[in-house]
């Protein structure tokens, strides 16, 4: 009786398709459970100890580094897609090419830390706990946005996440002021201010850089380098392109921007220099990005195609860190194909959502000036026209 049901069991499944071992197996018999890597030592500046130059990914953190960074990279290149069918209007800043950078920051500080960046904001919303739905349907002007549809690709927020900045190096000073709350508070909790090589040279960074200093504000100055600032070559706008040392009374550390690991061991021990009490810190994290500075800039008439190709085939941080966890077992190919293949809907859907939501009635136009304030009359483009502002 037991050799026939064998037999008749064995024939059920002959014809039925196999799973491949890696779907079924899993981690127990094919994937380590972590390991260890090397990564790129920072320049330093007036610091006798840096970040350590080894250190060690779990095969958790690895798969959720990389989804976050495939989710930035195809969110952002859906946004290009709906700029260029004129379903996103305004400026839009991309930042594929520079995911390390929001993701590997993100990986080094504390959900209750905080973070305030400049325009190029769309990888740090998400990081920072954003659905990708809420973004794109930001992008598109729609109620289920963000910000309501009312902020744009510029102005988004979130729990301890104070945006997206317009106007260049605006985000300096007011980092500095988040830092002061922080430590008027005493919660043990730091700013990540984040500007670009182009807003380093801005005065109103360095006159930030100086309060900071003097009352010993626990705020980490990241300046990502993607090495144009707009159109131009930093050689070209900047006496010193040593951004990390800018700071001049305050140290300061040059990490690779395009190792999600490093950037993540650079800010943990950049959050640990400002939490004991020392003060702030300025960290530059040398990047690239892939598309224009905007969505106006083709981004070919200061670089050439060959340039980006060659920066794209050395130092991909999505292929540096997906090298990284084939060849270390921490991942298979087949099971990261997977995980692209669920991006890719969870995009489809958003972008489903953003293009189908409605947009919010010009009634709303003023509201949400305040938190919490009762309702009050706002002039409109004349005095003879009002809105009603309902927090």
């Amino acid at each position: 009786m037991r050799k026939r049901l064998a037999a008749a069991v064995s024939r059920v499944l002959s014809g039925v398709p196999q799973k491949p071992a890696s779907r079924v197996l899993g981690i127990s018999c094919n994937h380590s459970k972590d390991a260890a890597f090397e990564i790129k030592k920072c320049d330093l500046y007036q610091l006798e100890d840096g970040p350590p130059v080894t250190t060690v990914l779990t095969r958790e953190d690895g798969l959720r580094y990389y989804k976050m960074m495939q989710t930035i990279r195809r969110m952002e290149l859906k946004a290009d897609q709906l700029y260029k069918q004129k379903l996103i209007r305004g400026f839009c800043h991309l930042c594929d090419g520079q995911e390390a950078c929001c993701v590997g920051l993100e990986a080094g500080i504390n959900p209750t830390d905080h973070v305030i960046t400049s325009y190029r904001a769309h990888g740090f919303c998400y990081t920072r706990g954003l659905s990708v739905r809420s973004i794109l349907a930001e992008l598109t002007g729609r109620r289920g946005g963000c910000a309501k549809g009312k902020g744009g690709s510029t102005h988004m927020y979130c729990k301890n996440f104070y945006g997206g900045n317009g106007i260049v190096g605006a985000q300096g000073p007011l980092g500095a002021g988040i830092a002061l709350a922080c430590k008027y508070t005493g919660n043990n909790e730091i700013a990540l201010t984040l500007y670009g090589d182009g807003a380093a040279n801005q005065g109103q960074i360095s006159e930030a850089y100086n309060m900071a200093a003097l009352w010993k504000l626990p705020c980490i100055f990241i300046c990502e380098n993607n090495l144009y600032g707009m159109g131009t070559a930093v050689e070209r706008a900047s006496a010193n392109t040593d951004y990390y040392k800018r700071g001049n009374f305050i140290p300061g550390l040059r990490v690779d921007g395009t190792d999600v690991l490093c950037v993540r061991e650079a800010t943990k021990f950049a959050a640990d220099y400002c939490r004991s009490g020392k003060g702030p810190i300025v960290m530059e994290l040398v990047t690239y990005r892939y598309h224009g500075h905007s969505m106006s800039d083709p981004g070919v008439s200061y670089r050439t195609q060959k340039d980006t190709h060659n920066v794209r085939s050395k130092s991909d941080p999505i292929m540096l860190l997906k090298d990284r966890m084939v060849n270390n077992k921490l991942a298979g190919i087949e099971e990261l194909k997977e995980i692209d293949v669920e991006v890719r809907k969870e995009i489809d859907d958003a972008v489903h959502f953003a293009t189908t939501d409605p947009e919010p009635s010009l009634e709303e136009i003023g509201h949400h000036i305040y938190s919490s304030s009762p309702p009050f009359e706002v002039r409109g483009a004349n005095q003879w026209i009002k809105f009603k502002s309902i927090s």
